[in-house]
This record gives C-alpha cells, sequence and structure tokens, in this order.
C-alpha cells in the first residue's frame, strides 16, 4: 500500500515538472495552471526545509 502511494506521489511530480516545461513553451491555460501549483509546492518545501535547518541548528547545544 506505501508503495502504490509513493507511486502516485512520484507520478504527480513528474507530471507536475513536465507541465512546468510545458507552460514554458505556452502550453495551454490548464498547464499553466498545473505548472503554477506545482511551483508552489516546491516552494512551501523548500521553505520548510530551511526552517527545519534553522530549527535543528538551535536545539544543538554542542555539549558532545
Amino acid at each position: 500500500m506505501i508503495n502504490l502511494a509513493l507511486l502516485g506521489v512520484l507520478v504527480l511530480a513528474v507530471g507536475g515538472c513536465a507541465c512546468v516545461v510545458w507552460a514554458e513553451r505556452g502550453g495551454p491555460r490548464w498547464v499553466r495552471r498545473v505548472a503554477t501549483v506545482t511551483l508552489a509546492a516546491s516552494e512551501l518545501v523548500r521553505r520548510s526545509q530551511k526552517r527545519r535547518r534553522r530549527s535543528g541548528n538551535r536545539t544543538t547545544s554542542g555539549g558532545d
């Protein structure tokens, strides 16, 4: 079941990337919308990773 979910996420990611490329070349309106959603989602993931790195650095005390 987990493999099926991961496969679905992979298909969505690849499809989103394809829409971003297609939208850059002037695709239809729905492709530009999917590309916008894909880019917004990637920005959210990028920001959350930065926050995790920052919060991880604060909690480590270096008392090894």
